[in-house]
This record gives structure tokens, sequence and C-alpha cells, in this order.
């Protein structure tokens, strides 16, 4: 006589791996990113260049300054500062990325007098050694033609130095917002 065994189902293993699926562009993380992407590179030539500074692949080469700086206005130079958030370099004008400074022919007294102190401080800073200066791939000018640019130097201990957060924690310059406040 045969016996029949009754089969119980297995219950299922525990899976300690996670199942690999393959990515393509189908997925939604990966379409995701290429759509935010898209998006950036298109909003991003409309923004306010002397808003923000580029990021790393969307800058120019950089160039390496090493020049002694002078005020605009006194003598004759090849490279002066002009005020807090400006300077020239032979026949360019450059305004430094991100910066607001009060203006030599100010408003008041009192923004006159930290025009004066902050054209100082930039001064002495861009002094301090070489510096790099980088800009938009587009080299974009703002609505004087001044060329836009971003100011770096790389410290003693190797860090990075932004010369326009050095002016903003001076506190003779702040970030620039898309329009300037008044210094009043």
């Amino acid at each position: 006589m045969k016996r029949w065994r009754r089969s119980l189902p297995t219950p299922p293993q525990p899976r300690f791996w996670p199942v690999q699926r393959r990515a393509g562009l189908g997925s939604s993380g990966t379409l995701r990113t290429l759509i935010l992407a898209a998006l950036a590179l298109l909003i991003w030539p409309t923004m306010d260049p002397a808003l923000i500074e580029a990021p790393a692949f969307l800058s120019s080469d950089p160039e390496t300054v090493d020049e002694r700086f002078t005020q605009c206005g006194v003598g004759r130079s090849h490279a002066c500062v002009v005020d807090g958030d400006t300077f020239r370099l032979g026949k360019r004008r450059i305004r430094i990325v991100g910066t607001d400074a009060p203006e030599i022919e100010g408003q008041c007294e009192s923004e006159r007098t930290l025009a004066g102190a902050a054209t100082v401080k930039l001064t002495a800073l861009l002094n301090e050694g070489p510096f790099v200066m980088t800009g938009r791939l587009d080299d974009m000018k703002d609505r004087y033609g001044r060329d836009l640019r971003v100011l770096t130097r790389t410290g003693p201990d190797g860090s990075t130095q932004s010369i326009a957060s050095e002016m903003r924690e001076s506190g003779l310059a702040r970030r620039y917002i898309g329009r300037k406040l008044s210094w009043c």
C-alpha cells in the first residue's frame, strides 16, 4: 500500500541582499536627475550673473593675477581699485560676483566714508599676493559692461580664501541680492 505524503509549501526565505535592479533612463531617480539638470541649465543663464558664482563645470579657465594694485584716480595705474567691489586691470573693468559695496559717490556722507574704507580694504586684499579669477563660460558681463569674476586665493595651509567673503566679513560689503540696498 502506498502512502501519499502531502507536501507542504516551503516558507519564503529571508533575503539578506537587496535585489539588484537595472538602472536605466526609465528609473525614476535617473529620470528625475536628468530633468532637474536640464531645468537648471535652462534657468541658470537667465539669473543675475552678479548674484551667483558659476558651478565649476560651467566656469571659465582660471586666470592668475599677480599685480600691485593702487586706488584708481591716484595717479595712473595698470591695476587699480575703483571701489569695494570693482577694480581695473588695464582696460578691463571687473566686478566681484556676489558682493555689494558702498558707492564712492553715495547718497549720504556715511556711505561715502564706508566706500573709502571698502576701497582701501579691497586694495589691501588684492595686494596680499597672487589670486585667481574665474567667470562663467559665456563670459557674461553686467549692465555696465564689467567682467563678472569670482576671486579666490590659496592660503599657505592649502585652504581656499574667497576675496568676496573676506570683504563681507569685514563689514565693508554685503552679499549682493540682485539689487542694491541703501548704505545710509
